[in-house]
């Protein structure tokens, strides 16, 4: 097991707060975005009109926009959302020595994200579920809103950041597999991987995703990378050694000598994957760790809105 110095606070890693963070801060400035329309419903409010009595009025969004929104209590939606994470060894890709939003591995943000998500899913009252998978299937719990299930996962994304294993292969086709033959409503599935496989598991993991679609959910792939590294491959040109961290199979090279090959390659292969979703009808989204949640949540929204039509 990696070495780790990871920052608790209130038995998660800060999961709970930075969620909450971040999906205020999104929701604060939604009404600057094409989703103004779209933010009361969002945030669980309604925009105030004349003559309506003032007893429910937001007061603290009042002095966050300027605008007066009261809050509903009695709105309810049925939206499924299946939250499926990663968790193999390159998806703990760069050492995490301290949880917070400056200081995020691939995994570290997509738990954050899924964190993210599930706010925003229990805000709107609707039920989540979520699968965790390497070379095992480390975890699943079906769709749910309750209070107790939403800490349950949260409890679970804390564990799978605080600990991290050396040689954890992917296999998403197994489980993937697995995980649609237990969805039995239609939901709305994001998956969060690093899509760092061999050619014959990546044909094997669409092949895994199709079973999802003809299965009639939404999918949703948000593909994370550290861009800095893995596509712009931004290292001094100092000799270095490159580890497999799935493998252990290692290189010993200068970065430079290598550079334009590399992201020739990773380009290629990065485009391919957006042919294969388009191809089947499933959502890319490219993500870096090193960027805000901001695209995530937008993809949320459309991708809500779609659903729900």
């Amino acid at each position: 097991m990696l070495e780790q110095e990871i920052h608790r606070s209130g038995g998660f890693l800060n999961l709970d707060i930075l969620a909450r963070q971040v999906v205020e801060g999104f929701i604060s400035g939604m009404h600057k975005s094409p989703f103004h329309g779209f933010s009361a419903e969002f945030a669980e409010h309604k925009i105030y009109n004349n003559g309506e009595s003032t007893k429910h009025i937001d007061w603290k969004l009042f002095a966050k926009t300027d605008k007066l929104y009261t809050k509903r209590y009695e709105e309810e939606t049925n939206l499924r959302c299946h939250i499926i994470i990663d968790n193999s060894s390159s998806m703990h890709y760069p050492l995490l020595k301290k949880f917070n939003r400056d200081s995020l591995n691939k995994i570290a943000f997509s738990t954050l994200a899924a964190a993210s998500l599930m706010q925003i899913l229990k805000r709107q009252r609707d039920a989540v579920g979520l699968s965790v998978y390497s070379n095992e299937y480390d975890f699943y719990a079906p769709e749910k809103g309750s209070e107790r299930h939403h800490h349950m996962l949260l409890n679970e994304l804390d564990r799978i950041v605080a600990n991290p294993d050396l040689n954890r292969t992917t296999d998403s086709y197994t489980y993937l597999h697995q995980i649609a033959e237990k969805l039995k409503r239609r939901s709305l599935v994001f998956l969060f991987t690093d899509m760092f496989q061999d050619d014959k598991e990546e044909a094997e993991l669409f092949e895994a995703l199709k079973h999802l679609k003809y299965n009639k959910h939404e999918v949703v792939l948000f593909h994370v990378i550290d861009k800095k590294r893995e596509l712009e491959f931004d290292f001094d040109n100092a000799p270095k050694r490159f580890t497999d961290v799935e493998s252990g199979v290692h290189l010993d090279l200068y970065a430079e000598n290598f550079k334009e090959t590399y992201q020739n390659s990773v380009e290629e292969y990065f485009n391919m994957l957006k042919l294969q979703c388009a191809k089947y009808r499933i959502k890319y989204v490219q993500t870096d760790i090193r960027e805000n949640f901001e695209k995530i949540l937008t993809t949320y929204l459309i991708e809500r809105q779609k659903f729900a039509g």
